[in-house]
Formats: C-alpha cells, structure tokens, sequence
C-alpha cells in the first residue's frame, strides 16, 4: 500500500487499470531502494501501469530485480554500492541527458535523496517514505513530499479500499507477488540470528518468517 500511495496518489501517476499508452512519451521513473519491499512492489506496480523505463536504484538484490523489470523497455538497475559519484553518474546516463519529472525514494537515508534530486526537472515529483530533512536541499521548481501508508486508512480511505482489492485479484492472477521469504528455523528462538544478519547487511530482498509453534518449549515441543 506504501507504494501504491507513492506512485499514484503522490505521483500521480497512471493507475493499474489505466496504464499509460504505449506510443505515449516514455515516462522514466526512478526508484531508489528497488530491492526493498517497498521498491519490489513499486517496480511491479509500475509494470502493470506502463511505466518505463524503470531506473532502479538497489545493490545485492539485483538478480532478484532482474525477475520483475523488463529490459526491453529501457528498466535498468544501478548499484549503490559504487558510491554516490557513481549512482548520479549511473541516473544521468539512464536518462540520457533528460532530466526525471518522478521519483519514488524506498530509503530517505544515507543521502539518496541527495542523489535524487541531481537528476531531477523543473516541475518534478519525489515522494520518500520518510520525512525530508531540514538539511537535505531541493532545487526550485520540485515538489517533495512524504508518503505515509497511514493515509490510505485515513484521508485516502477509499483509495486504500480500492488498491487493496487490486492487491488480491493480482495475487490471484499471478501479475502481483510478495516479497521474497526465508522461514528461520526454531521459532522465536531464531529471532537473534535473524536480527543479526539484519545488522550484518545479510539480508537482501528477502523477509524474515517465524513459526512460532517451532518454538523450544511452545506446548507440544
């Protein structure tokens, strides 16, 4: 839902059951933290949408992205990792010397918003999932605002009422899939081991499971 919120309550950009037309102008959308739930789900709703080419921001989880966008319609996947310098330079070429009117921050920390608004145009949108920082500069002409998932329980009711029923018939279809997932063994009693490889950066693309009647000492253990 926070990326349903993001891309077409933010952004405003064509919903699901109006994709944008294929002879349309290309519409570039840069997704920043694309390996993320929160950036998966864009990428996937994006593609349902129309939208291309997609210029995803993301590190270890490129050969997971790989499954959900589509090359030949320009997607492209930059890696993070390779520095900031390296992550302007990689949006830039993606746009071919354009400069991006939408942008989807799945981060809001470590500067991605600084990187973002680099390659962005007079007159364009970023959303983040986190509220912007005081310190953090934006160029005339663009509009920056936080997405919160809240509102699609609050001011956005009927709109979370919407999506949320898109959201069952495309698991059903088979278009719309969760993120990936890893079951850790023993219950509860995986939930140190699966913190750490959190702090340890181990955990890519992927959610944590726990079957707490796994659980040492749970009735029937």
């Amino acid at each position: 839902m926070t990326s349903a919120v993001g891309l077409y309550n933010s952004l405003g950009l064509p919903e699901p059951w109006r994709p944008a037309s294929s002879d349309a102008e290309p519409t570039p959308l840069i997704i920043y933290g694309a390996g993320s739930a929160v950036g998966a789900f864009a990428v996937q709703l994006a593609q349902r949408s129309n939208i291309h080419p997609l210029i995803c921001v993301a590190g270890r989880s490129a050969a997971y992205l790989e499954t959900l966008i589509d090359r030949s319609r320009g997607d492209v996947l930059i890696d993070y990792r390779a520095g900031d310098e390296a992550v302007v330079q990689g949006l830039t070429k993606a746009l071919g010397g354009k400069k991006a009117l939408h942008a989807l921050d799945a981060v809001s920390e470590d500067g991605s918003h600084n990187n973002i608004v680099k390659v962005l145009g007079k007159g364009a949108k970023l959303t983040m999932v986190l509220p912007k920082k005081e310190s953090d500069a934006t160029p005339d002409g663009v509009e920056v605002s936080w997405t919160s998932v809240g509102s699609a329980h609050g001011t956005n009711k009927d709109f979370g009422f919407v999506f949320f029923r898109l959201f069952g018939r495309g698991l059903a279809e088979g278009w719309f899939k969760p993120h990936r997932h890893e079951v850790v063994p023993g219950g509860l009693g995986g939930v140190q081991t699966a913190l750490e490889n959190l702090k340890a950066g181990k955990a890519s693309a992927v959610k944590y499971v726990f079957r707490i009647g796994e659980t040492e000492g749970v009735a029937g253990k």
